[in-house]
């Protein structure tokens, strides 16, 4: 499958001293990304950044540098590691379940100059919430986790939903932080599509938050979207913003949202290992060093963009291609990973690129599922 060339990343002048497969994350276009999602947002006060796609807590301590204070986060140890870097507010954006409760507890009394805050969909674990918190003589915050299509988590704003939240706000040893609406489902490439179906998901949140108002509720905050839809509610007010990919961006953001104008800040640095046929390469970069997830491509290479995606392996990934003959057994290539994410999470640390050399390597500390509590 043919896809748009990408500008190529830079070979390192230290190319032989680093291990292959390895992530390289750019210093200098992580920077300027941040620059372009401060401006998106029109200041720092609005943004509510995601660290999953990233986990580093020196990327987070680069947003706080910025102004950015609030964070979001899937999982108890990315809250963790970003009230560990600065944070001031962290979301997590998972409901909390089973030991989860007590670990929140635990990282409130970790920080508690931070304020934690999850979401919430279900009366059950609300009340699991409640009873938990009062035992420990604290208060948890729930966001009312809403759902506007994508069916994974939430509850739809109808009355049942009003009525949940207005239980969050007579329970003891909770109290009600707002309203969080994810849009994972709107992917539209065309811009304009894309703007109108925020709008309506929009409409339908802040209508919402006005019945919930009307009612005498506090509804602190709104936390709506990712970095497709980002600047859809940047252009609102009163709506904080939750980009994430954007911060490295990838092959398929680049694709799919050309309107989004970030630099591809990661890479995968791979060597060729055999040439099993004349058209045949042979490198290593299997499942675990790119997210397997997605059809192929799982990776994109700049200096072969017509390559054809063989098989792939836990450590192997064959490619196809008439220039085969260029490349010796050795040759490094760089591909841009086709999702970012799950990508980082597959390796223990990334190699930190500045002006084409690799001088620090930075452990992806939130990658463990559990860091201190």
């Amino acid at each position: 499958m043919s896809h748009p060339p990408l500008k190529s990343w830079p070979t390192l002048t230290n190319e032989a001293e680093i291990p292959s497969p390895a992530l390289l994350l750019d210093l200098a276009a992580i920077d300027e990304n941040l620059r372009r999602m401060v401006a998106i947002a029109g200041g720092p006060a609005r943004l509510r950044p995601h660290v999953k796609t990233h986990k580093l807590p020196q990327l987070v301590a680069r947003q706080v540098a910025l102004g950015i204070t609030k964070f979001k986060a899937s999982t108890i140890a990315e809250a963790e590691m970003s009230a560990g870097a600065g944070a001031r507010e962290v979301l997590l954006a998972m409901p909390l379940v089973g030991p989860a409760i007590a670990r929140f507890l635990k990282l409130q009394q970790l920080f508690p100059a931070v304020q934690f805050t999850a979401t919430a969909d279900d009366a059950g674990a609300i009340a699991a919430c409640a009873d938990a918190a009062q035992v420990a003589g604290q208060t948890i915050e729930l966001l009312l986790d809403l759902d506007v299509g994508q069916h994974r988590t939430g509850i739809a704003p109808e009355p049942a939903a009003a009525e949940l939240y207005a239980l969050m706000a007579k329970t003891a040893g909770l109290r009600p932080g707002g309203l969080h609406a994810y849009d994972g489902h709107l992917h539209q490439s065309d811009p304009t599509e894309r703007t109108t179906a925020a709008a309506a998901v929009a409409e339908l949140v802040l209508r919402f938050q006005q019945q919930l108002l009307s009612q005498k509720l506090s509804v602190p905050r709104v936390v709506m979207g990712g970095t497709p839809t980002f600047p859809c509610y940047a252009a609102l007010r009163d709506v904080e913003c939750s980009p994430g990919t954007c911060v490295l961006w990838d092959a398929g953001y680049a694709e799919h949202f050309p309107d989004l104008d970030f630099l591809n800040a990661a890479a995968l640095l791979t060597r060729v290992v055999s040439r099993p046929g004349p058209d045949l390469l042979c490198l290593d970069l299997g499942h675990k060093a790119v997210a397997s997830e997605m059809p192929q491509p799982r990776v994109v290479f700049p200096a072969l963009p017509d390559a054809q995606f063989v098989a792939h392996n836990e450590e192997h990934l064959v490619l196809q291609t008439p220039r085969a003959a260029e490349f010796p057994i050795g040759t490094a290539l760089y591909g841009i990973p086709w999702h970012i994410c799950p990508t980082v999470a597959l390796h223990g640390s990334a190699y930190i690129v500045e002006d084409q050399r690799v001088t620090a390597e930075w452990p992806i500390v939130a990658r463990a599922r559990k860091l201190t509590v």
